[in-house]
C-alpha cells in the first residue's frame, strides 16, 4: 500500500475537474483510491460525465460548463486565443457557469442522500480555480493535472508552442495570465460576494507565478516525459492514473465475431474532437486502409466519424462506446487525437501510434511519440490525406516500432500511478488540520519577475476594464 501516515485524518475531499472525459477519468481513479483509505470523495465536474462517476461508485456533485462547447471553441480558434470577438462570449458563458457552481461543490450536502459536506481539502485542475475556495475554507488545495501546468525551461507550455528555448519558462506566465484576464471579473465576485474575500488586484500579488507555490501532481509517465530539473519538491510525476474499465467490459458478440475473422485492426478514432468536416475525414480513413490492406476500427466519438458512410467495408468497424484498455490490446497499432488519456492507454498496450493534433498538449504527446520511436511525427489534422496517413500506417507496422513500443509499456505497467498521487497528495498535506486561513497582511517582497508581470497585469486590467 502506498505511503500513508496513519496521523492523518480520514478527510472530507472535493475534487474538482473541468474538462472532457480524458480530464475526468484519471481523477476518478485517484478518487477510488482515495476512498480506500477511508476519504470521503466528492467528484466535482460537468453534468455529461454525472453517469460515468456515479457508475465508479464515487460521489459526484455538477459543475457548470458544457465541455461539448468548450472543446468547440478550442477547436475553432485551434487554442485559447479567439478568432473572432463572438468567441469571447463563448469562453465568458463557460468561465460564469464553472465560476458560480465552484462554492457549492465544496459545501452543499449530497445531492442524493442530503448528508452535509464541507471539503477538508481541495484536489483541482488548473481550471476548476480552486486557489479561492482553498483560501476562504482554510484547507488544503493540491494541484492534479494531465498536462505540464508548473513554468519551466525544459519545454514551452503546450497551449503557446513557443518555438525558442529563451521563450520557454515565459509562455507559462502568457498562459496564465491570458486566463486569469478572462476570468478575473467572475473570480473576483465570486471572492467579494459569496466567499467574503478582498479582491485580487492582479493575479500574482497573490498567487505568485502560476501554481508554483502549490503541491502538484501530473499524471503522466516520467519514462515519457522526465520531471523537468527546475521544479522543485512540490511538483512530482506520478505516472498514468489508469481505471481499468475494461476487466468489466463484456463485448457484443457481432463485435467477437468480426475482431475473429482477421488480422489485429488498426484502430482510428479522435475521441472528444470535433470535426469540421467528418465526411472527408472518413474518405481519407478509408482510402488509407484499403491502399496499406489493413482492418479498421473507426470510433464514432464526439465528431460523429464515419457516421455518414453508408457503404462501410466489411474489413472496417464503426464502433462507440468501448473501453479502449480492453479495445487497444487487440489492435495492431492507434490513429488517435493525442489526449493524455488515449496516448496512456496506447502506451500500456504496447500499441504503435499516430497522433493527429488539434490543439494544445496533443503536439506535445505527438512529439514525445516521434522522438521515442514509437510512432511517425505528428500529423495535424489538418494535414491529414491519404499519403500522410497510408505512411504512418506503414510506419508503425514495422516489427522494430512495436518491438520499442512492447519494451516501453512494460515500463508503464510496473509503474502505479494512481498509488504515487495518492501518497504525494498524503506527503503534501499540512502537518496541522485544519489550517489557519492566511492572514491579508502579506510580508512578502516578490521578486523581480513578480514585480514586473504584477505591473503588466494592473496595466492590462486598466486596459480591458469596461
Amino acid at each position: 500500500m502506498a505511503y500513508y501516515n496513519q496521523s492523518i485524518p480520514k478527510l472530507k475531499i472535493a475534487m474538482l475537474v473541468v474538462g472532457t472525459r480524458g480530464d475526468v477519468q484519471p481523477f476518478l481513479a485517484v478518487a477510488k483510491r482515495l476512498q480506500e483509505y477511508g476519504h470521503n470523495v466528492r467528484l466535482a465536474t460537468h453534468s455529461h460525465f454525472r453517469g460515468f462517476v456515479k457508475s465508479a461508485g464515487v460521489e459526484f456533485y455538477p459543475l457548470g460548463g458544457d465541455p461539448r462547447v468548450f472543446i468547440g471553441y478550442l477547436s475553432r480558434n485551434k487554442g485559447l486565443i479567439p478568432s473572432a470577438p463572438g468567441e469571447i462570449c463563448v469562453l465568458h458563458k463557460q468561465a460564469k457557469a464553472i465560476v458560480d457552481s465552484l462554492l457549492p461543490a465544496c459545501t452543499e450536502p449530497n445531492i442524493v442522500t442530503g448528508e452535509p459536506f464541507m471539503a477538508q481539502a481541495i484536489i483541482a485542475n488548473p481550471a476548476a480555480y480552486g486557489h479561492a475556495l482553498a483560501e476562504a475554507l482554510g484547507v488544503p488545495l493540491h494541484i492534479l493535472f494531465t498536462i505540464p501546468w508548473t513554468p519551466t525551461y525544459a519545454f514551452p507550455h503546450p497551449l503557446a508552442r513557443v518555438p525558442q528555448s529563451a521563450g520557454y519558462w515565459l509562455s507559462y506566465i502568457f498562459v496564465d495570465l491570458l486566463i486569469w484576464w478572462g476570468v478575473r471579473g467572475f473570480i473576483n465576485d465570486l471572492r467579494k460576494n459569496k466567499l467574503h474575500l478582498a479582491p485580487i488586484a492582479t493575479y500574482f500579488d497573490t498567487y505568485h507565478v502560476s501554481i508554483s507555490h502549490l503541491p502538484t501532481s501530473y499524471m503522466w509517465s516520467s519514462h515519457i516525459l522526465p520531471k523537468p530539473n527546475d521544479w522543485g519538491p512540490l511538483v512530482d510525476v506520478v505516472g498514468y492514473c489508469f481505471l481499468n474499465l475494461g476487466s468489466k467490459y463484456e463485448p457484443p458478440q457481432e463485435f467477437v465475431r468480426w475482431m475473429e475473422k482477421g488480422d489485429k485492426p488498426i484502430y482510428i478514432g479522435f475521441g472528444s474532437m470535433l470535426l469540421e468536416d467528418s465526411k472527408k475525414v472518413a474518405a481519407i480513413i478509408l482510402e488509407a486502409l484499403r491502399i496499406t490492406g489493413q482492418r479498421g476500427i473507426i470510433d464514432r466519438g464526439w465528431g460523429d466519424l464515419g457516421s455518414t458512410h453508408t457503404d462501410m467495408p466489411e474489413d472496417v468497424l464503426l464502433l462507440s462506446d468501448c473501453p479502449h484498455d480492453w479495445l487497444f490490446p487487440q489492435c495492431s497499432a492507434i490513429v488517435h487525437h493525442g489526449g493524455a488519456g488515449t496516448t496512456a492507454t496506447g502506451l500500456k498496450a504496447g500499441c504503435p501510434m499516430t497522433i493527429v493534433p488539434y490543439f494544445g498538449d496533443q503536439f506535445l504527446w505527438g512529439e514525445r511519440i516521434y522522438q521515442k520511436g514509437l510512432g511517425p511525427a505528428p500529423i495535424p489534422i489538418s494535414q491529414l490525406t491519404v499519403q500522410s496517413l497510408s505512411e504512418a500506417i506503414t510506419f508503425m507496422l514495422q516489427p522494430q516500432v512495436k518491438n520499442r513500443a512492447m519494451e516501453l509499456a512494460e515500463l508503464i505497467q510496473r509503474e502505479d500511478g494512481v498509488g504515487a498521487a495518492v501518497e504525494a497528495f498524503h506527503r503534501h498535506l499540512p502537518t496541522e488540520l485544519p489550517m489557519q486561513k492566511p492572514s491579508s497582511h502579506k510580508d512578502e517582497t516578490p521578486n523581480p519577475v513578480q514585480w514586473l508581470f504584477s505591473r503588466i497585469g494592473k496595466l492590462c486590467c486598466l486596459i480591458c476594464s469596461p
